[in-house]
């Protein structure tokens, strides 16, 4: 089973192109260790948002002598992508044929009283003499998946502490992924902030019945 941590920068939220591409090959749940890396930057199709350049700081005139965005590939080994809100990056690069295991979900089921889950927050809560060094270049994908690799130490750990045992494999992770990533508060609509369990028979079906609801809040209506 192959696993590989994967950030992407982009040109925005409303039809993101691809302009930084960063991977992490994991050799094992076990250790961790990286065994191979990659970085690269990509033309994309559109402009870049002023609030991706905000937080990116990479210019449009300093991709245009790179391979468009849509040349870009995962390698062909890739079983499991691992990424902070890793479904984003996932939709930026086609929705490739891989199980995704989120960070930012794990994160929230772990630790639900941190007031935020962002993974920049998360380094600030478990290595916090270290992160203001390990920010310092936030946003740029090679250090975000590197810092997300350090992230997932911690979570395999908390893990490890609440079962009395390791994760034996990815497979196994990626299940305990998907159970995180179902909500038991709705976060929209006239029910927002109500347990999922507590609403209305009628208004479940009617969500139910909704032909682009978000799979995971199915799964929770399901319950």
């Amino acid at each position: 089973m192959t696993a590989y941590i994967f950030d992407s920068e982009t040109t925005g939220l409303n039809d993101p192109h691809l302009i930084e591409a960063a991977w992490l090959q994991l050799e094992s749940i076990s250790s961790l260790a990286v065994t191979a890396d990659f970085l690269q930057r990509y033309k994309p199709g559109k402009p870049i948002e002023l609030s991706a350049l905000a937080t990116c700081h990479i210019l449009d005139e300093e991709l245009a002598g790179f391979h468009p965005h849509t040349d870009f590939n995962l390698p062909i080994d890739v079983e499991y992508l691992i990424g902070h809100n890793v479904d984003y990056d996932w939709r930026v690069i086609g929705e490739p044929d891989v199980k995704r295991i989120c960070t930012q979900a794990l994160s929230s089921k772990l630790w639900p009283d941190a007031d935020s889950h962002t993974q920049s927050a998360m380094i600030y809560l478990h290595y916090r003499a270290e992160a203001t060094g390990l920010l310092r270049n936030a946003h740029a994908a090679l250090d975000d998946v590197k810092n997300c690799r350090l992230l997932l130490v911690k979570i395999l750990d908390q893990l490890a502490a609440e079962r009395g045992r390791q994760v034996s494999d990815w497979e196994e992770l990626w299940q305990i992924s998907e159970d995180a990533r179902i909500p038991t508060i709705i976060g929209f609509g006239k029910h927002k902030g109500a347990a999922f369990a507590d609403l209305p028979s009628d208004y479940r079906r009617w969500l139910l019945n909704q032909p682009d609801l978000d799979p995971f809040v199915r799964k929770a209506l399901m319950r």
